[in-house]
């Protein structure tokens, strides 16, 4: 087998588990790539150790597009979508993503790994906490300007570190009340969004840099994509539908534990 079809299967591997937590959770499978696939594409020799993370970050964004794709129409299915506040949720995110994407390559690389790990230390901590309180109180959500210009610095972080925005979003929406299921709904189609607009901001400023004969669409690396859609396409309404049957506490505690194990990781590494 070559290192390329080795390579894809590795990634279709990946894809199973990133895209059953993308609809369980929301989250876009990027938490789970952009590490994992870090470390496969050095171990293939793909790109410098100096460009890994942007590579993967960008291939993360790009896969994200498929597979909130598939949670998304899981989720509008289950009704746990609330398109009262998507909109406003969704263009805010599409405009900070597509400004980080264009500004990708920036920062150094420790910068980026530092900025993913203490965010999701963070929000991890918030939903530990969250998810042993027994009565949360009761808040509105800001108005719809305020909304979009909150969500569009959260679009901005999570095209920057490769996510679909769930890790995010989620804690965001149930802060101000949201139902969990319905914020992991929101995430889901945004993530989307975020993908989107993240992703053609890492192909244009990663064609400088790399080109289509080397399996490069920008910083997009085609054949690790081709390896994770394969598979998280269909896993992630498994995940969706799990939602229904999980309880709220059990899904925050899921949540911020893969939180912490990742931020981990990234710091130790």
């Amino acid at each position: 087998m070559s290192d390329t079809m080795l390579l894809i299967a590795y990634c279709a591997f990946l894809g199973c588990g990133v895209g059953f937590l993308a609809g369980l959770l929301g989250i876009g499978g990027g938490l789970i790539i952009v590490p994992v696939l870090s470390g496969i594409l050095l171990h293939f020799q793909v790109v410098d150790a100096s460009l890994v993370l942007i590579v993967a970050i960008a291939t993360s964004l790009a896969s994200i597009l498929f597979t909130s794709t598939a949670s998304a129409l899981a989720h509008h299915k289950n009704h746990n979508v609330p398109w009262g506040v998507a909109p406003w949720v969704m263009g805010g995110v599409a405009v900070g993503a597509l400004i980080s994407g264009f500004c990708a390559g920036l920062l150094p690389e420790p910068v980026v790994r530092w900025i993913f790990s203490v965010s999701l230390v963070l929000i991890a901590l918030k939903m530990v906490y969250s998810s042993t309180k027994t009565q949360q109180k009761i808040r509105a959500l800001p108005n719809h300007l305020v909304l979009a210009s909150l969500t569009a610095m959260m679009g901005g972080l999570s095209a920057m570190i490769g996510i679909g925005g769930g890790a995010l979003l989620v804690p965001f929406l149930t802060y101000f009340s949201v139902d969990m299921k319905k914020a992991i709904g929101c995430a889901s189609v945004c993530g989307i969004v975020i993908a989107l607009f993240g992703s053609l901001g890492y192909v244009t400023s990663g064609s400088i840099h790399n080109t289509w004969t080397e399996g490069f669409a920008g910083f997009v690396y085609l054949p690790a994509l081709f390896g994770i859609v394969l598979t998280s396409w269909f896993m992630a309404p498994l995940g969706a539908k799990a939602t229904q049957f999980l309880p709220i506490s059990t899904i925050k505690k899921i949540f911020a534990a893969l939180l912490l194990g990742i931020a981990a990781n990234m710091i130790i590494h």
